[in-house]
């Protein structure tokens, strides 16, 4: 089903890719912020400065959660020039009611996944929406973006400088020639 509804989904508001044109730099920095992930361990972002990062929200029982494969594929690709995360979250319509182990089962058995999983938590706007999902979606805070995840298994992007330079919806496939070449 993931081919047919990534195909489907480039059609709405999943399909949409945002662009960072005037290379605004971010109000406050990226590299100040912090995620635990779901192995209890806390992740300073400032380990990434000089590293592209590609920050993903997602969900287990979602019709783009085939996309973990590709992410892997990705992760693999670029090995440590690249800094992946996902982070699952249950925000649009139930699709991620498992506990943070569970999850992490489900990553790796389904999906091979070996790149860091954060705990689950808020990505969408409300005041429980984590600190990295705030300073993503806020231009106030990234400089130039306002926009919020679509769905599961949107893509923002960050370059070496800590700069926020893509958003990529969630039918934009992680192996895509536009993704990519925003990570070259």
């Amino acid at each position: 089903m993931y081919p047919f509804i990534r195909k489907m989904g480039k059609r709405s508001k999943n399909g949409t890719v945002l662009m960072n044109e005037q290379n605004t730099v971010p109000v406050s920095t990226f590299y100040d912020l912090h995620v635990v992930l779901n192995t209890g361990d806390t992740l300073d972002f400032s380990e990434f400065k000089g590293k592209k990062v590609l920050l993903v929200n997602t969900a287990s029982n979602c019709g783009y959660t085939g996309q973990y494969s590709e992410l892997q594929s990705l992760h693999e690709r670029f090995g440590d020039a690249l800094q992946m995360i996902a982070f699952p979250a249950n925000d649009f319509g139930g699709q991620e009611e498992s506990s943070d182990n569970e999850i992490a089962r489900f990553c790796q058995i389904n999906y091979g996944v070996t790149f860091p999983v954060a705990v689950k938590g808020v990505v969408v706007k409300n005041p429980e929406q984590q600190q990295v999902f705030k300073w993503l979606s806020d231009k106030n805070l990234n400089g130039w973006n306002d926009h919020e995840p679509d769905w599961n298994f949107s893509k923002y992007i960050i370059n070496e400088e800590g700069i926020l330079t893509h958003y990529f919806g969630p039918s934009i496939s992680p192996l895509e020639d536009e993704l990519l070449n925003a990570l070259k």
